[in-house]
């Protein structure tokens, strides 16, 4: 019953978004076909955690300790990457970053210019094609954003932790391990790709 209902859930959830095959996002004036959903279990009725999403994994799949500086500020930073998943034909790369020691500026420490408060200086570095993949970016003139996160008055003191992402276009298939190279860290090598 509960992947009955998991799967009625995500049924309506992805025709609301026009996500399901056949449909196109839109602001509306799509016919609607009736949806319907087979019961094959035989469990107890949900419960409402059962509709609960499951809990984010945090545990690093890479990491790196590295003494940094950017913006006049100094201190020793750790880099944990919590992941770094496929997506049709982008990559996700989510990861934290920890200051051990001193301040570390991650206002404008990993941006592409001083006035960039943004990650969109981070890069990933396929060693099997000899391609770099820059962030994406959300159109091609001079105001195009970067599609990650904003990083503006972040100034981390010791023991803080900021959790960044951003987006990427995918590597071919049969790339299954990427470098990571990060403004004031370095590059963190062989990461897996989920």
């Amino acid at each position: 019953m509960r992947k009955t209902i998991a799967l009625a859930v995500a049924a309506v959830a992805l025709a609301g978004c026009g996500a399901l095959p056949g449909r196109q996002a839109g602001g509306g004036g799509e016919e609607k076909q009736p949806q319907t959903v087979a019961e094959t279990t035989t469990e107890p009725p949900a419960t409402a955690e059962a509709t609960e999403a499951p809990p984010q994994e945090t545990r690093a799949i890479a990491s790196r300790e590295a003494d940094v500086s950017a913006g006049g500020q100094n201190g020793k930073a750790r880099v944990d990457i919590l992941g770094l998943k496929r997506q049709g034909r982008t990559l996700s790369l989510n990861w934290s970053i920890t200051a051990l020691d001193g301040k570390v500026n991650v206002h404008n420490g990993l941006g592409t210019a001083t006035l960039d408060f943004t990650v969109s200086a981070v890069s990933l570095i396929d060693p099997v094609n000899a391609k770099r993949y820059r962030v994406a970016r959300n159109g091609t003139g001079q105001d195009a954003k970067c599609v990650c996160s904003g990083t503006q008055g972040q100034f981390l003191e010791k023991g803080q932790t900021s959790t960044l992402y951003a987006v990427f276009a995918a590597p071919p298939a049969d790339v299954t391990k990427i470098n990571i190279e990060m403004p004031m860290i370095g590059v963190l090598t062989d990461v897996p790709i989920s």
